[in-house]
């Protein structure tokens, strides 16, 4: 996630499931980059690709707007499996914006991708930061797990990600204590209730959401709590009795999905959110194909609830200041 300070530089940081020569090939195979490059909704063509020190990658992305985006990217260093240096978002009539360096590391098995963004001020930066965050131009990242955890598994994911300025055991906190669940998670426009829960491995929850009209009713077991950073937890829709249900809205959604979160620390007081979402179980080819004709939707509902967990946070943040200073 970007740093918010007042540096030139925007960093990125992510750690993939999957070995570095996978991950290399993912970033400069253009077949591959195709793939995933871009904020969700983007389609690319590659017009030539030489990379070499010197050498540049021509391409267009087109927006879902139907609007295209010509770029050239010309390479400064290549390092094989190792690093890549380029300047990005120019082309033959405008220089690029911004030098970018990547540096690929391995972590027992997995993948350390380390990207800086490198701008001429700290407020073009800040205006970058802005434009990244409107555009959805983190979820690229997310389609590049999404990419590599289908290459290496077989298996169709959504991931999302998101830099909560909190410590990691009180993120924690919000996702596994039902009172904070409960303020943050739901989609805009509906209230969250639990009936019952028990968020412990082997234990499992019953609540309701409403909004307007809509009442639904949805179960959880959780499979893995591990303090302070990972929760894994099935889910389903559910009547008022616990029987299993469609989803309201979408009759074709998956039966049961599958929802792994995992906290990182990037400060003593920031923490990164990733959310894995997969169908679960028996999943038919329509519930697999409504799910990922769904991603798009998917996006905007968990950038929702993670744009309440912010407020939720702040809320909470402001209200041990004032009884502090009460006291």
């Amino acid at each position: 996630m970007a740093e918010k300070n007042n540096s030139n530089e925007i960093r990125i940081t992510r750690i993939y499931d999957a070995p570095i020569q996978t991950v290399w090939d993912a970033w400069t195979d253009p077949n591959q980059v195709a793939q995933w490059w871009g904020p969700r909704g983007f389609t690319l063509t590659t017009h030539s690709h030489d990379l070499k020190p010197g050498g540049s990658w021509n391409y267009t992305m087109h927006g879902p707007d139907g609007v295209d985006y010509p770029n050239k990217t010309h390479y400064f260093e290549v390092e094989k499996h190792a690093k890549l240096v380029y300047d990005h978002g120019g082309n033959d009539d405008r220089p690029p914006l911004f030098r970018v360096t990547v540096v690929f590391s391995e972590i027992k098995g997995r993948t350390k991708m380390d990207m800086s963004m490198k701008l001429p001020t700290p407020e073009a930066a800040e205006e970058t930061r802005k434009f990244i965050k409107k555009a959805g131009g983190d979820s690229t990242w997310d389609r590049l797990a999404e990419y590599l955890g289908k290459e290496l598994s077989g298996k169709e994911k959504f991931v999302i990600n998101r830099t909560f300025d909190a410590p990691l055991e009180l993120m924690f906190e919000m996702w596994t204590n039902p009172q904070h669940f409960s303020q943050w998670l739901p989609p805009t426009g509906f209230e969250m209730q639990f009936i019952n829960s028990d968020i412990r491995p082997g234990g499992s929850s019953f609540y309701f959401m409403t909004g307007g009209d809509i009442k639904m009713y949805g179960r959880a077991e959780y499979l893995e709590i591990e303090k302070p950073d990972r929760i894994v937890y099935t889910q389903q829709f559910c009547d008022e009795n616990q029987r299993l249900a469609r989803h309201p809205l979408s009759p074709t959604w998956p039966a049961t999905m599958l929802t792994t979160v995992t906290l990182t620390e990037e400060a003593p007081d920031r923490t990164r959110v990733t959310v894995t979402w997969e169908p679960y179980g028996g999943t038919t080819p329509e519930e697999l194909e409504t799910f990922i004709k769904s991603k798009g939707s998917m996006t905007q509902g968990w950038t929702g609830s993670f744009d309440k967990l912010e407020a939720h946070l702040a809320s909470s943040a402001s209200n041990v200041a004032c009884r502090a200073s009460y006291n």
